[in-house]
Order: C-alpha cells, then structure tokens, then sequence
C-alpha cells in the first residue's frame, strides 16, 4: 500500500480515516489519524481504502467536508427502486455515479458510507452491495417501526420514572404495567431467603433476572437482583418497604377479575330466583350475632326459645351464600380457586367479592335474611338430644362484639334472658366433650393489625363470649356432620386421630401451664379431611364437618351445597368422586392460604420487636429446639409469640427469664435477643 493512501478503520464501532506512514512489519501499517494518533492495523482492519490520489493527515479534515454533502440516506431509497428488479450488486463507485453523476474520491466515499450503514435497502456482499427483496424492505421497515417505538416508551417510561423519584404523582401506562411486574415478580424471590434459607446473594445467581427486567435495571442504573428490584419499586411508590412478599409469591389472587365483579354486581342488581321456596320463617326469633367489632363478614347468629313441652331449643343460623350462586358458575368457581378468605395484619382478602360477601350474604341486623338454619336439642349433660336442618329466613335484632356479650354475662342482663340460657348450655357442651375425650391446649395468641406504618399486637382474650361462640359452632358442625352420616351424604368431614400423649407420669415433671400445654400440642396429629365420617379426637365428637363459615371457608361452602340440594329432595350437587377431587385442589390452596398467613404474622411480628430494641420482655422457656446447641422456643407473655432463642447458660424449661431484642430483621426472618440480669431490668423498668 502507497504512502499517503487514505484509509477507514473502526475504534471500537465508530468510523475513523487515516493516511498509510509506513509498513510495521511484514503485515501491518501504521495510519495516522486526522488528531496525529498513530495505529498499527492489519489489512482485516482497513475497511475502505481511497484511491487515485495520496493524502496528508491535514486533509483529512477537508476531504470529509467534500463528504458530507452527499450523505443523505433517503437518496438509497431512490437507488434501491432502480435496482431492486433485477437484483444485481453495485460497488460504491457505480453508486456514486447512479445518485450523484459524480465518481471522485469523496463520491465514492460517500456513496460506500451510506450502503455500508445502511439496515435496510441493501445487504453487503463482498466488496459490493445487493439490493433486499421489497418482502425483506417491507419487514425490515417494520421491524424499524416497532423498534423506533420501543426507543420511544423507553424514553417515555424512564421520564415517568424520573417523577416517580421525585415523589411526583405519575399515571403507569399499559407497557409500563408490564415492565413493573416483571420487577414484582422478580422482588418476590426475595421471599425464598425465608422460605429456603438461601442467602441474597446466592438467590440472584439462583434466579438471574428475565431479559425484560435486566434492561429495565440496566437502563436504570439499579443493582440487577432481587434485593435491586425490591428496592426500585419502594422508590417509585410502587411498594412499601413492608410490602408482602410472601403474599405476592403465593398464587393467591389479591384482585377479583372483572368478569366476575361483573356477575356479583348483576345478583346484587338483579336477585336470582331462590331455589329454596320453602324456606322456614324464623323471622319471629330472637337472633343474636357476635363478632370482632372490625368483622363485616357477618356469617353465624344464635337464637334460644322454650318449646311447648318445656324443653330448649338452640338455633345456629349460618349465612345462606349459596342463595346468590350455583355450583360452576363464576362465582363459585373463583370462590374455589381462592379456597378461603385470607386474613392478614394488614387487611383481609375476601372469598367472595365485597359487594355480596358483607351485604346480602352476611347476617345483617334488622333485615330479613336467608339462612341455613340448625334446631338443636341438647340433653341435660349437653349430648345432642334432637336436631333439624332447614333453609331459612331471619332477621337478625343484635349485633353483638364479644365485649358486649362478656359485659351482659358478667351483670346478668335479665332483658336479655336468652343470651344467658345460651352461654349456660355453651358450658355444659363444653363439658360434655371433655366428657368425651376432647383435648384442651390453651396457649397465647397473638392478634397482629397494621395500620398505616403502626403496628400492634394483642393477645386473643379466650373470654366467655368467644368460648359460647367456639362451642356453638361446633354443636352446628356436628349436626351438619351427623345429618350427612346418616343420610349417606358425601361432605367434607373433619376428624384428627387419636393423639399419643406422654405418659401422666411424664407430663406431671413439666411444669404446669404452658410448658406443659406445649409439650402437649407437639403430640397433636394434623386434622384430615375426607368424604366420609371421621372421629375427632381433638373435639371429642364421632364426627364433624365445618359448616358454619360459607362466606369465609370453600369447604363450608361444600357442605351447604350438598346439604341444601338433599334438604330440596335433588340430586347432590358432587358425587363423592368430584368432592374428593374438589377437596384435594382446595387443601392444597388452603394450605398455602395459611403457610402465607403465618409468615407474615411473623414478618410483622419482628418488624415490631425491631422497633422497640430497648423494651424489655418477660419470657417463658417454653420447650428445646435443639438442646445440644442452647436453641430453645420462648413465649413473650405480653404479646403471645413464640421465637426461638440462643442461651449463652444453662436454662431449664419453665424458667421466666427478661429479654429483649439484640437484633431483628424481618425481611431475612432473624431475630436474636440477649438476656437481661435481674437488676438490669429493674433499671430499664425505671
């Protein structure tokens, strides 16, 4: 190659234009660049070569303003037409000659810079250029378009993003939606650091991010991983730092579809006939509900009355969903997808949507409402005596809260004789099941609500009130359960085996109350389900089913269709094959129902011990985990959780020790506490 031949090569993709010096070995040269740089290229590496006339590299900077001129892309369009039907090649010379009757050195250059960045009219074929078919043209400009759009919402999503950071209020649009739940999904791994143990930084090497969401992170500037993508969406308002990851891990729908707020608003406008025409007035009743005061679910009622002979009858009133469904419809089917209503710190998620659940399904005071309703006569040691199933109509006259009945209980309000005939009858049920074998395990519980950013934590009160309640349900879900064994009804029957309990002997060395009530609970079998009657040996009954919660439960719901349809004198709703398989499919969501209920319990329960690190608790060793290391569970009385715990002495089981929180964080499920001496305490108490 002749010194002083002008030359293009790339750095690192961009164009650059050089003058030959002089060979650097036996296959290379060195070019000097219009800013005096010198580089050393191989001929692979020279990608146009200027011919007819040598160069110095002053000029370079005036042979490009010659150039210039002519690179105007849309003139390719032109050539192309000219060129297309017969397909032939064109070398940048006969191109320069074809768009500007010109074949000079700064012609033909330019003529090679447009075809040699072209995308698309022409494709290179060794030294020369071919024209695309007009099918190839017609997608590639397609192919532009869409990509041109995509550049667009980018630009558009990161200016929102922007204000979003601001704090400034921003309206997401539909692509937006896509890209921020492709982040959702990838922050709610995070939840696996609980659930496995993994540690973060394993977890993003796990599950490394889908391409949409790392050229969201990329474009962004955020760290490509779980922890990243969690912390982008707090930023953006998108999400608390609290947010519920196990919940949005889960399949648990949060949102109804459309389609199906659509059906529930059409029962609510327009009722569906009532399949149940002879339903039995007990409108004349008395009828007490009794519930939380925040509990809009309202799904049980109780009523009492003297018979003509004398005897007592209770009345159990549930909640007649099944009234504004059937069987397969939308409702039920989604009912049935969610398998129960999900009751979390932070709210609940309904079964069914608001508008149904807490208006004519639920039980509301003073108006007429369809039930299912169970008659019982108990006999004077509180077996049931008598009973009978109708569909009914009621009309609730108190809403009660359990601090409203536990007042009436303790002043023995007499204009209320039947709230007291109730809870007389709710005792010696009580007894009689213990009469049976029945097994009582009383530990503290803990009620967790979030509000806003405050947390608070309470102990469920195991008050009278809640205990007549407990014991009426369960009289109603053994007659539910009494009348399907004996009319050969598939239901979905609830029993628990026989658990083995330690030896009296073994149980009498532990020290009373809770260490022993726990020791005790580890024995308990799981409860099983199945089609046909099963003992309860928890509950002390022959047999049981739930049937008092329909609005809240799909297992319920279960067992008022089938109940119903026999009550009608139809053909059962499910044969004993597809309540089986229906039971399977709703175990297995309720099961996660419930492992998602009980992880944010926790979740909160440490966020709140995290806040209060210098607040002394009063804790009870409860039982060991692992003895051989110190880990033992502890109860903090006051707020009825159970934790686990490193003791750095020796400890026995029962020993009520102070505490409080060494460190805490939620979000990777760790809680620590050390032990407070005596006189520490007394100091921090002061």
């Amino acid at each position: 190659m002749e010194k002083g031949t002008l030359v293009e090569f790339r750095v690192q993709g961009d164009r650059r234009l050089g003058i030959v010096e002089r060979p650097d070995g036996k296959t290379r040269w060195f070019v000097v660049d219009e800013r005096g740089q010198s580089h050393s290229l191989a001929p692979r590496q020279i990608t146009y070569t200027v011919t007819g006339q040598t160069y110095k590299p002053s000029e370079i900077a005036s042979f490009l303003e010659q150039v210039n001129p002519y690179l105007d892309p849309s003139s390719l369009e032109v050539a192309w037409e000219i060129l297309v039907e017969d397909g032939e090649t064109i070398t940048p010379e006969l191109m320069a000659n074809l768009l500007f009757s010109e074949s000079a050195a700064p012609h033909c250059y330019a003529a090679y810079c447009l075809l040699s960045d072209d995308k698309l009219y022409f494709k290179q074929k060794g030294d020369a250029y071919e024209p695309r078919t007009a099918a190839q043209v017609a997608e590639r400009k397609h192919q532009m378009e869409v990509e041109a759009l995509k550049a667009k919402g980018q630009q558009e999503f990161l200016i929102r993003v922007e204000q979003a950071l601001k704090g400034e209020a921003v309206e997401w649009q539909r692509h937006d939606r896509q890209r921020l739940e492709g982040l959702e999904k990838y922050a709610a791994l995070l939840a696996d650091t609980v659930r496995t143990g993994v540690n973060y930084d394993s977890l993003a090497r796990a599950y490394p991010p889908s391409a949409p969401v790392l050229e969201t992170m990329t474009m962004l500037g955020r760290p490509t991983t779980p922890q990243g993508a969690f912390q982008l969406l707090v930023d953006l308002g998108c999400w608390s730092p609290y947010e519920n990851l196990f919940l949005r891990r889960s399949s648990i729908p949060i949102q109804f579809p459309n389609k199906v707020l659509e059906v529930a608003q059409q029962r609510l406008d327009f009722p569906p006939i009532d399949s149940d025409t002879n339903r039995l007035d007990l409108t004349h009743l008395k009828v007490y509900t009794i519930d939380d005061e925040t509990t809009t679910e309202i799904d049980d009622g109780l009523s009492w009355e003297i018979l003509p002979d004398g005897r007592e009858r209770l009345w159990v009133h549930i909640a007649d969903p099944t009234r504004w469904l059937v069987p397969e419809d939308e409702l039920d089917l989604e009912a049935r997808k969610r398998g129960s209503t999900v009751y979390l710190p932070t709210g609940m998620i309904p079964m069914f949507p608001e508008v149904l659940a807490t208006g004519p399904m639920s039980l509301i005071q003073g108006r007429v409402c369809c039930a299912l309703s169970f008659g019982i006569i108990l006999g004077t040691t509180g077996g049931v005596e008598d009973y009978s199933i109708h569909t009914s109509s009621i009309k609730p006259t108190y809403r009660l809260t359990y601090e409203d009945v536990d007042e009436m209980l303790q002043l023995r309000v007499q204009a209320e004789p039947e709230i007291a005939a109730i809870a007389s009858w709710a005792q010696k049920r009580k007894t009689w099941r213990y009469a049976q074998g029945a097994i009582s395990i009383t530990m503290p519980e803990a009620t967790i609500k979030v509000k806003g950013d405050e947390i608070n934590i309470d102990i469920l009160d195991d008050s009278p009130s809640r205990q007549v309640v407990a014991e009426m349900m369960i009289v109603a879900g053994e007659v539910a359960a009494r009348y399907g064994k004996a009319h050969n009804i598939p239901l979905p029957f609830r029993g628990q085996p026989q658990p083995e309990l330690p030896p009296e002997e073994e149980l009498l060395l532990l020290p009373a109350g809770f260490v022993r009530a726990c020791a005790m609970r580890r024995c308990m079998p799981k409860s099983e389900m199945s089609i046909t009657p099963l003992r309860h040996a928890g509950l002390g009954l022959d047999t049981y089913t739930q049937a008092t919660s329909p609005i809240r439960r799909y297992s319920d719901l279960l067992t008022h269709f089938q109940l119903k349809a026999h009550l009608r004198g139809e053909v059962l709703p499910f044969s004993a094959d597809q309540l089986k398989e229906v039971m399977m499919n709703v175990t297995s969501i309720t099961q996660e129902v419930t492992m998602v209920e009980r992880q944010t319990n926790r979740y909160y329960a440490l966020e709140y011990l995290r806040r209060h690190p210098e607040e002394t608790w009063d804790v009870t060793v409860l039982m060991w985990l692992r003895e051989d290391s110190n880990l033992a569970l502890i109860l903090i009385e006051d707020l009825g959780l159970q934790l686990p715990m490193v003791f750095k002495r020796s400890v026995n089981l029962g020993e009520q020790i102070v505490v409080k929180v060494s460190h805490a964080d939620p979000q990777k499920d760790m809680i620590q506490f050390q032990e407070i001496i005596y006189q520490e305490a007394q100091t921090a108490a002061n």
